[in-house]
């Protein structure tokens, strides 16, 4: 056993292991306008960043009274992400590091994401972590999403590991608290700085305020290994 121990590992995928945000609001943004909602910002883009597309379309119907229903946004929201996502998504550099750096020492890892199986597979397939990742949980497979643990626990059941032995990384509150609610131990790189503060954040292990700029592969690496002499 490496000086990671019995560690395991997931990752939220959006925001966390690549920037996918920029797809997710050009995606949100183009179906609005086809259905009324023509001045969607990026401010209004970020109460939603964490959650899962079906929450966020369910959320839209209400917040703007619109008369498609929830199926039809989803639909239509998840082909116009999947067209852009297949087009362009970035892994961010640090977080890829990360990956290699736990394969290379036979780390058990995990993606646990809100987004859609397909949209999982087409953006770990197209940034080429998916070999990285045997295990992918999607929020469709699941009955509740993020803030609820049941993402994360479904992945630490396939990955055959305790709750208590398991780390997560996350970009936002919600999945901070589903990672606090499964009783895992988390890395929070906040996505919006703005967030940091949230109390969700206050209950991960380690807090990199400054979030994708301040996260480094070996830092993150070095932490778990103390967590694992613990």
């Amino acid at each position: 056993m490496g000086k990671l121990g019995g560690i395991s590992v997931i990752f939220d995928l959006d925001g966390t292991l690549v920037d996918s945000e920029p797809n997710y609001y050009e995606a949100g943004r183009l179906t609005l306008a086809e259905h009324g909602v023509p001045d969607f910002t990026w401010a209004e883009h970020e109460a939603y960043v964490g959650i899962s597309t079906l929450e966020t379309v369910t959320g839209w119907k209400a917040r703007y009274g619109l008369n498609a229903s929830v199926e039809e946004l989803l639909a239509a929201k998840n082909r116009r992400y999947l067209e852009l996502a297949r087009a362009s998504t970035r892994a961010y550099p640090e977080m890829r590091k990360f990956v290699e750096l736990l394969a290379a020492e036979g780390v058990p890892m995990a993606v646990a994401s809100g987004s859609s199986r397909e949209a999982i597979e087409a953006v770990l397939t197209g940034t080429g972590l998916r070999g990285h990742f045997g295990i992918a949980v999607s929020a469709e497979e699941v009955e509740h999403g993020k803030p609820a643990p049941d993402v994360f626990l479904e992945a630490a059941r396939r990955l055959g590991a305790e709750p208590a032995d398991c780390v997560v990384l996350e970009d936002a509150a919600p999945g901070a608290a589903a990672a606090h609610a499964a009783g895992m131990r988390c890395i929070a790189v906040p996505y919006v700085a703005a967030h940091a503060d949230a109390p969700e954040f206050a209950t991960a292990g380690l807090l990199l305020r400054g979030g994708q700029e301040e996260f480094t592969a070996r830092a993150a690496y070095e932490w778990l290994a103390g967590e694992a002499r613990a």
